[in-house]
């Protein structure tokens, strides 16, 4: 078995067969599918035993109780016999012949494979970033090169569906640690030491189904604290390329702080429950006065800014536009961007 395609789901049962149907349709001969279900109390079971039962590709694993999104990526892993690992999601789309490319980039000696991935919107109708990763060929990476994957990919890599890893250079490190991080693969990628043969495929063979994400109500907690954290224990790494890949207090930033109010990811709860004993002075009072400003307001600001002096930051205004607090400002600068 050369290629397992290890999935974790949970509650995807509206969303999961589009996502199957593209992947059962590109198998070939030494490539298995393993699906850990972390106990979905909703129709999930059901979609996918109807798979099982057509596909004997596929291995299906139904847990008894969730153990977060890292530990049962960490379980697929287990239970898969491939000699790679591609840890997929369970709601993004796989390009024609990706599973091709990424097999002819399993060459025994890459121990880590990066695919790259194009961004559309949730229906997957429009374009939001045409590619992760901004090379125009792929890219190796060997002994000595540790720091410059981790600044060239890192970004991408919250992604978790970039990944295909040899499998025992998986269980050969720390995973525990990670749990709870919600990124245990960019914790067992980037620990030490680092892994020394990997490649980046420049060609996106992934859709990401952008703005579906489970963990979207917890936007605030993950992308100013979570990630940041994670991304500053790396201490082989210089703070200039972990700052280049995320500040290490991304919530003192005042557009950042202004931009997650207008998304609807940032309030006065938020503001206690973060913030509140952790900042001081001028910081303390801009952070409270952003928590308390009207937010349909600031959606519409946001919008100007965005569609006025920043019309690259296609996502954010994406996230401007669904928001709660979404006018017909917002809808309308979207429309003009396209997205």
């Amino acid at each position: 078995m050369k290629l397992s395609i290890c999935i974790a789901t949970y509650n995807r049962g509206k969303v999961i067969s589009e996502t199957l149907d593209r992947i059962l349709s590109q198998m070939q001969p030494g490539v298995e599918l393993i699906i850990v279900d972390g106990a979905s109390p909703d129709n999930t079971p059901e979609v996918i035993r109807q798979y099982v039962s057509c596909h004997p590709e596929i291995r299906y694993y139904r847990e008894r109780e969730n153990s977060g999104v890292d530990g049962d990526y960490d379980k697929a892993v287990s239970y898969a016999r491939g000699e790679y690992c591609w840890l997929m999601t369970d709601d993004d789309l796989l390009r024609s012949g990706a599973v091709s490319r990424v097999l002819s980039a399993l060459d025994g000696i890459n121990d880590l494979v990066i695919v790259n991935a194009e961004v559309r919107n949730v229906e997957c109708s429009k374009i939001l970033d045409g590619s992760l990763i901004k090379l125009s060929s792929d890219r190796k990476y060997g002994i000595g090169d540790g720091e410059t994957l981790f600044l060239e990919t890192a970004q991408c890599l919250s992604f978790i569906g970039c990944v295909v890893i040899r499998r025992e250079v998986w269980l050969s490190r720390k995973r525990s640690p990670y749990y709870g991080t919600l990124f245990v693969h960019v914790g067992v990628i980037f620990q030490e030491p680092s892994i020394e043969n990997a490649v980046v495929i420049a060609d996106p063979l992934i859709v990401i189904r952008y703005g579906n994400a489970m963990w979207s109500p917890r936007w605030f907690e993950i992308w100013m604290f979570k990630w940041p954290q994670l991304i500053w224990s790396f201490n082989q790494f210089s703070d200039r390329s972990k700052e280049i890949v995320c500040p290490r207090e991304p919530w003192r930033n005042v557009k950042k702080l202004v931009l997650a109010r207008a998304m609807g990811g940032y309030s006065f709860s938020e503001y206690c429950r973060y913030l509140a004993g952790t900042v001081n002075g001028l910081s303390r009072v801009l952070s409270l006065v952003i928590a308390r400003m009207p937010a349909r307001l600031v959606n519409v600001f946001a919008s100007l800014y965005i569609l006025l002096l920043n019309r690259k930051a296609r996502m954010g205004m994406y996230d401007i536009s669904r928001s709660r607090h979404s006018s017909w400002v917002s809808r309308l600068a979207a429309r003009i961007l396209g997205v």
